[in-house]
């Protein structure tokens, strides 16, 4: 299948791994690339610049696909060392970087002049207008349904998708709920051009995570994820635990006096203690309600195949005989 995502990744199929804290590693991204997506690492669980090196190395021994690396633009006062990042990744041939979190215009400079193409994460038409307007190739619209940071305007893909479609320019996936061959044709119809995966690609063979993560995984539901740091300007979707269910009673009793200290604990720190030890309770980490629609751990080629092969016959068999049932009416004036 070909779009405007495919033909700017030069991949084979339109659909991207989304950068995931302690899973976009090279083992990941290789097999996501190896399937004719395009695999993610992402950079900051690489503690420096030297390590993502590394890091970009060992999937160029797994993959001779392209992959993209992931650069969050994190609100801190001790802000980690950017422009090393992204030499490391310029120096390491990587031609595509996905950007979440702040606008990266400080950054497109030194992007742009290393033959970068970027993809920006946004979570409202808005925001998706601006990365447009400082020269991001194409951007990926997180709907409210998706894991980790939904924004803070509540829109469901149902209506995002569209509004983005009538009003960017630039090639967009969609993300968020994103996890079969339905979410790929709906993306499609509301105007994406593809669809960006994070939860549904943790629960996969080569998703390097303890199997306790993917066990959660397929036990929980739709309903099993909760919003966080609402107050705080900073919300986050989780899968519900044990500490969530502590953070949720202690931002309760806290009200609009909450700080980020009063929670600290159950938020920094968390990932490792998840996805390499196992530890399900230790505290917050990003879930997205596609957790709903996992019911296998299958390969990444596994996945990719299902979800094109499900594709193709829902668009020709499906989507084709509605049209022909209609007997071809005219529409109603």
């Amino acid at each position: 299948m070909q779009t405007r995502i495919t033909k700017l990744f030069g991949i084979e199929q339109p659909i991207m791994q989304g950068g995931m804290h302690f899973v976009g590693l090279a083992e990941l991204a290789a097999a996501v690339s190896n399937a004719g997506g395009l695999g993610t690492i992402t950079g900051l669980t690489q503690r420096t610049p030297e390590l993502l090196a590394r890091e970009i190395a060992r999937c160029r021994d797994m993959t001779d696909k392209p992959f993209c690396v992931n650069l969050t633009f994190l609100p801190t006062f001790s802000k980690p060392p950017y422009p090393e990042y992204i030499q490391a990744i310029a120096e390491g041939g990587v031609r595509i970087v996905e950007t979440a979190g702040r606008s990266p215009e400080a950054y497109m400079p030194a992007l742009k002049s290393a033959g970068i193409t970027v993809i920006h994460k946004c979570t409202s038409v808005r925001h998706a207008l601006k990365a447009e307007s400082i020269g991001c190739d194409a951007v990926s619209v997180d709907g409210f349904e998706c894991g980790g940071h939904p924004g803070e305007d509540d829109i469901p893909n149902m209506i995002l998708l569209p509004s983005a479609a009538d009003r960017l320019s630039i090639p967009f996936l969609a993300s968020g709920g994103m996890a079969d061959a339905r979410s790929l044709v709906a993306a499609l119809a509301l105007g994406a051009d593809g669809i960006n995966m994070g939860t549904r690609f943790l629960a996969t063979q080569e998703a390097p995570v303890h199997a306790n993560v993917k066990k959660a995984l397929l036990e929980a539901t739709e309903t099993d994820t909760r919003l966080i740091m609402r107050s705080l300007r900073n919300t986050e979707r989780v899968l519900n635990n044990s500490n969530v269910a502590k953070l949720i009673e202690i931002e309760r009793e806290k009200g609009d006096s909450l700080t980020i200290d009063d929670i600290h604990d159950l938020v920094a720190g968390v990932y490792p203690k998840v996805m390499v030890d196992g530890d399900m309770d230790a505290g917050a980490w990003s879930c997205g309600m596609a957790v709903g629609l996992i019911h296998d751990i299958p390969s990444c080629a596994e996945l990719i195949g299902r979800i094109m092969a499900d594709a193709e016959v829902l668009i020709r068999q499906r989507l084709g005989g509605l049209i022909g049932a209609a007997d071809m009416e005219p529409a109603l004036a």
